[in-house]
């Protein structure tokens, strides 16, 4: 399996150059996810598969996959619809010059996700999961040259980014207190995480990850602006794949979370993102929008339905969800194709198209058929298992079924609304689509059909092991065509009737709600701009506060920033300790030291720079002879070389300089005096804090003993630097003779014919 991946990334890395040399064979690049999905088929086959490869064996991190029902059906979902979709984008990007860069995102977005929905470590879930942020954002901001996509991606990846890094910190403190990083482990002990103290803080942390990627309110918003991405991309990522990474997370994470209140508050928030969404899309007249509110419904309905927990609501979500995938990227594409056709992405302009493109409008009818629940098409039969496990919850939650059904009959009117009228009246001119751009989408919408014909079997091979693997129990569900006239018949059927009712006075429904979409205007994409604004506007106003371009500003807010910090973690943490042992200071040590402060104090004070030169020279003489008397000729030397020439250098640069003048003000130069005093106890606290340390001297006698007979050397500072620091020192030695080259041509420059050679 780890051969696939790294074969994948090869794909991605080639693509440009391929298609770039190929165009008009870029649609062949469908292979890549076919040769995955016959690789995956195989390889599940094997009775003996492949071990798992150890990445980061000291943290738990492995590349192992985890191939149960649940993962099978998200990837032959990923699979499937990939093929479709490669070969859709070759003819709707026909003639684009950076096709093979789209495709090159796309194969990287395609193994993200298939990495996701089959990684077996929470660790490699969490790489793959960002992985797709990555690759939607290169995606949705495809056309780049436009403001309004790259907004949308950047809104995007901030949203689902967030998410994402609260999703690692949740899963590191499951996998810490689980002792494994391995999710079999995890689901495996998820009554024992249920009563860890992390448990809470770890779920929500998850959930609002989850809640994120598949955007779920209040981060819903980003979904429609998702929109600016080409067709091929809103039917792959925002209806069939990636924004259900969230769903699969929380079908995964069942075991773990089901019976905690958290998992109703999953359910809580499922419900109000499937009406809000439902009712969003109502209004819309661009159809990739109003199909991207209603792809925000479905996902609160699958997300509801994982949240109410029971076996038969796990059953019925993925039902819904494989249905949804069929009819959702089948419009998704269909638009696209009407797009292409008409010149205009909104409804209220499309006309007469049955006339002037029969077989793609009849693939739109049927997936719009499935969108609304007409038998005999899969979104009925998915429908009808939804409505029956929603019966069989208690009554007292019956708010859910009434949501329900309010979505069903949005979802029925919104059909309605996508063939009704744009298929009948009058053909206008269009540009009738090539077969790539109508038959993967007809292929698609065929699909849902033979589903819903065939159910049961769907159900018994695709969704019972997907949700005995996601609740880790039997269910007890099937899936079937007819199964008796029943309540479920009467409320499926009085769903449509009230959407046919609906959309016969959409006019009056939407003229009535109009305060609604006024007040939609305050919700969350207000609040996330408002905030983008805010952060935007704090980070100016910090630039301009710290990085002024004065070096001392930046030598102010260093000092000061080190001194605070130090101080605070010396006074709290009892370091500091000033008391000294004055006794065995010897009469010449304190002449020394006081003449090193005095001539430090005198070059402060010094109007000229000469003098304050040869004061400073006195400091480094007099820490020179400090290393002397402790014992460090080697230092004592190297300290009497520097200061020579430190101070033959600056007073062959400062001799032609004029005086000191004053610039700063006199509260500017006492400021910077307590700065400077800060800085100096800082530095005097430390040593004293340090030498009340009794330090591990196992380093020092290490040192001291291999010195000689590891390194044949005597002296044990330069043995540490040039045998056991060998790489360090070559690196310093390396940056000074750069630097040394660097101001060897600024000395050769020669100001010639006004200009500098």
């Amino acid at each position: 399996m780890l051969l696939l991946f790294i074969l994948l990334g090869a794909a991605t890395a080639l693509a440009p150059a391929a298609i770039r040399r190929r165009p008009r064979y870029a649609s062949w690049w469908a292979a890549v996810p076919l040769a995955s999905g016959l690789w995956l088929a195989w390889w599940i086959s094997q009775p003996a598969r492949e071990p798992a490869w150890n990445w980061a064996a000291s943290l738990g991190v492995r590349f192992s996959f985890l191939t149960d029902g649940l993962g099978l059906l998200f990837a032959w979902l990923i699979c499937g619809i990939g093929v479709l979709v490669f070969l859709y984008a070759g003819s709707y990007l026909e003639g684009d010059p950076r096709l093979g860069r789209f495709y090159a995102y796309l194969t990287l977005f395609f193994a993200s996700m298939l990495g996701l929905v089959l990684a077996g470590n929470v660790i490699l879930l969490f790489i793959f999961w960002e992985l797709t942020s990555l690759s939607s954002f290169l995606l949705i901001g495809y056309d780049h040259h436009r403001l309004e996509a790259r907004n949308a991606a950047l809104q995007t990846l901030l949203v689902t980014g967030l998410g994402g890094l609260a999703l690692l910190a949740g899963l590191i403190l499951l996998a810490s207190a689980a002792g494994s990083y391995e999710l079999s482990a995890l689901l495996a002990r998820g009554a024992e995480l249920r009563t860890e103290p992390v448990f809470v803080p770890a779920m929500i942390l998850v959930i609002l990850g989850a809640m994120t990627k598949s955007a779920q309110f209040p981060f819903h918003f980003w979904l429609p602006s998702a929109m600016e991405a080409p067709a091929p991309v809103s039917a792959y990522l925002h209806s069939a794949t990636m924004v259900k990474a969230g769903v699969y997370l929380l079908a995964r994470l069942t075991p773990i979370g089901a019976g905690s209140w958290l998992w109703d508050v999953v359910a809580g928030v499922g419900l109000v993102t499937m009406l809000a969404g439902f009712l969003l899309a109502l209004p819309q007249k661009d159809a990739k929008r109003l199909l991207a509110f209603s792809t925000v419904g479905a996902l609160g309905m699958f997300t509801m339905m994982i949240g109410l927990g029971t076996p038969r609501a796990i059953y019925a979500s993925l039902a819904v969800l494989l249905a949804h995938a069929f009819y959702k990227a089948s419009l998704f594409l269909m638009a696209g194709a009407f797009e292409h056709a008409t010149g205009t992405r909104y409804v209220t302009e499309w006309r007469g198209l049955w006339r002037s493109m029969p077989t793609p409008s009849a693939a739109a009818v049927l997936a719009a058929a499935s969108l609304a629940g007409l038998p005999p098409l899969f979104g009925y039969v998915a429908k009808e298992q939804a409505l029956g496990a929603l019966l069989g919850y208690p009554v007292s939650t019956g708010i859910f079924l009434a949501g329900f059904a309010a979505a069903g009959a949005c979802a029925a009117a919104l059909a309605a609304v996508l063939v009704v009228r744009p298929l009948g009246g009058a053909p206008g001119e269009v540009h009738a689509p090539g077969p790539l751009l109508w038959a993967p989408p007809a292929l698609l919408a065929l699909l849902g059909a033979l589903a819903g014909l065939s159910s049961g079997a769907v159900g018994d091979w695709l969704i019972q092991p997907a949700a005995q693997a996601a609740g880790r129990t039997p269910v007890d569900s099937h899936l079937s065509l007819w199964h008796g006239f029943d309540a479920v018949i009467l409320l499926s059927f009085g769903m449509l009737l009230a959407g046919a009712f609906l959309y016969w006075r959409l006019a009056a429904v939407l003229a009535a709600a109009s305060g609604l979409r006024s007040a939609a205007n305050y919700g969350p994409l207000r609040t996330y701009e408002a905030a983008l604004v805010g952060v935007n506007r704090l980070a100016v106003e910090t630039t301009r506060l710290l990085q002024s371009g004065k070096l001392r500003n930046y030598l102010l807010i260093v000092l000061l920033t080190t001194s605070g910090l130090a101080f605070h973690a010396l006074i709290t943490r009892g370091g500091l300790d000033l008391r000294t042992d004055w006794k065995g200071l010897q009469p010449h040590e304190g002449v020394l030291a006081g003449t090193v402060a005095a001539a430090a104090v005198a070059a402060l004070l010094f109007p000229s720079r000469l003098a304050a030169v040869a004061a400073l020279g006195v400091v480094g003489l007099g820490v020179a002879v400090i290393f002397l008397l402790y014992g460090a000729p080697d230092l004592a030397m190297t300290q009497f070389v520097v200061e020579a020439l430190t101070v033959m250098l600056l007073v062959l640069v400062l001799y032609h300089l004029p005086r000191f003048s004053g610039f700063s003000s006199r509260r500017a130069r006492l400021r910077d005096l307590a700065v400077s005093l800060a800085a100096g106890s800082l530095l005097t606290s430390a040593l004293l804090a340090v030498n009340g340390i009794e330090g591990d001297t196992s380093l020092r006698e290490f040192y001291a003993a291999n010195s000689y007979t590891a390194a044949h050397g005597r002296n044990i500072v330069n043995v540490i630097l040039v045998d056991f620091r060998a790489l360090d020192t070559l690196g310093e030695i390396t940056v000074l003779a750069i630097a040394a080259l660097g101001v060897f041509s600024l000395l050769k420059l020669r100001h010639k014919g006004g200009g500098w050679r």
